[in-house]
């Protein structure tokens, strides 16, 4: 396929965008999708919000296993009434507790695991978690202070190693579009979490930070990939049309770039499925943001530059 791409010139790019499948002559349909994924998770957010863990609101947290099955939850916090802001919920079918309460010492801490055994027989303790409310909202602050700084520093380093092309495309355009996309594979998965905390209480936490930043390494990784190679066609100055240019640069990266990320699913997958309950949410956000990223370096990223030089040229 990338070979038939060295025979298009300047005066068949229109049959190329129109005749046959083209990345950047289906630029509006990849738009029309990333923007129903975007619109649908902001209004996740917004409707649902993050269900926060321990590490960004404060407090206690106690995952505990029952060989015979778990106790309801109701029961559970009728036994720990004393305590203030409670919060229990089962997991693993019925097989876990997993309780949240107020900042809990290490006397407090032993006294509740008393008083469970005492109420409903033998259990195993597998986490024990206790932050300061101070702590959680200095984690909370200093994660999303993280987040900006790396987009902010990625789009300038993007746009100082683009300085060489900057025909027809200016090079502070493909670090905006890099921090464009990377926004894009960061709001989705919050938006994704933001449903799943809602109706399955999944938390929020310091791992669930790692693997935003995770997402972002992996997703600007990719579309730098496919921008490199359109940088190196360009400066062959085959006198082929940017659109041209752009579609031949994806064609010879596709492969790569599918490969590379379905390797990398497919261990992330074993780790959901098979590495325990405390892995799921980190390997869920990360299945979620690298597969989003390698759409969006190959469907939105690159049709993104060419939708800008193509508005520049109406204007």
């Amino acid at each position: 396929m990338p070979c038939r791409l060295h025979h298009f010139t300047v005066s068949n790019v229109n049959n190329l965008m129109t005749t046959s499948f083209s990345f950047v002559g289906w630029r509006k349909h990849w738009f029309v999708l990333s923007a129903i994924l975007i619109v649908a998770s902001i209004v996740a957010l917004f409707l649902f919000g993050l269900k926060f863990g321990v590490d960004f609101t404060g407090g206690s947290l106690m995952e505990l296993e029952f060989a015979d099955g778990a106790p309801s939850t109701q029961d559970v916090k009728e036994a720990l009434a004393s305590l203030e802001s409670v919060s229990v919920q089962s997991a693993d079918k019925n097989q876990k507790l997993i309780v949240r309460t107020q900042m809990q010492d290490e006397a407090t801490h032993q006294s509740t695991l008393l008083k469970l055994a005492e109420t409903f027989g033998a259990f195993t303790e597998l986490r024990f978690d206790s932050i300061g409310p101070t702590v959680g909202n200095e984690l909370r602050r200093s994660s999303l202070i993280g987040v900006g700084l790396t987009l902010l520093l990625i789009g300038l380093y993007i746009s100082w190693a683009f300085r060489k092309v900057s025909d027809p495309i200016a090079s502070w355009k493909y670090g905006l579009i890099t921090v464009l996309c990377a926004a894009h594979d960061v709001i989705i998965p919050l938006g994704a979490f933001a449903v799943l905390g809602h109706f399955y209480h999944w938390e929020v936490g310091s791992g669930f930070v790692a693997a935003i930043l995770t997402i972002l390494g992996y997703s600007i990784s990719d579309t730098v990939v496919v921008f490199d190679r359109t940088r190196e066609n360009l400066s062959h100055h085959t006198g082929e049309a940017f659109p041209v240019v752009v579609e031949k640069s994806i064609r010879q990266t596709f492969v790569r770039s599918v490969n590379t990320s379905l390797t990398t699913l497919l261990a992330l997958a074993a780790i959901f499925f098979f590495g325990g309950e405390s892995t799921r949410p980190f390997a869920l956000a990360l299945i979620i943001g690298i597969a989003v990223g390698t759409y969006s370096s190959i469907f939105f990223a690159s049709p993104a530059l060419v939708a800008w030089e193509q508005w520049i040229k109406r204007a």
